[in-house]
């Protein structure tokens, strides 16, 4: 009986992490993955916004209504396409490039540039928690 008791004690002492594992964890399996997942819908999710803003273009009094379909197709294609791809480093810098991109449609609508700014806020916060993911954990010593 004694020694299932001390089996389980030892158990208990392995299930238990010590202090300097807990120091190297962040608590994510797989941190960069994490990241790549928070981009990609980011994308994906302007994406899937851009394509809904097609029914209003058309409702709304644009000039040239079919260049800034055409842009927003292109866009939101674009942002499809990329979240796709962020397993590659210069994805990040092509998201980027998506948002400047949405932010120049001020000519074609006011709609665009203001979609462009909630989703450009939203891209450098994923930039900033992609950058706290990857720097290494501080340990107190």
């Amino acid at each position: 009986m004694a020694g299932v008791e001390q089996v389980r004690e030892d158990a208990v002492d392995q299930a238990e992490p010590n202090d300097a594992d807990d120091a190297t964890r962040s608590g994510l399996r797989d941190p960069q993955r994490a990241v790549r997942g928070l981009g990609a819908m980011v994308l994906a999710l302007e994406g899937l916004v851009l394509l809904l803003a097609i029914a209003p273009l058309n409702m709304l009094d644009v000039p040239n209504v079919g260049l800034a379909i055409g842009v927003v197709v292109a866009l939101s294609v674009a942002s499809m396409a990329l979240a796709g791809m962020m397993r590659r480093p210069w994805a990040w810098h092509a998201g980027w490039a998506v948002q400047a991109a949405l932010l120049a449609c001020y000519p074609l609508h006011w709609m665009l540039t203001a979609i462009g700014v909630v989703f450009a806020l939203v891209w450098l916060y994923s930039l900033h928690v992609r950058r706290v993911l990857s720097r290494p954990p501080v340990r107190d010593l």
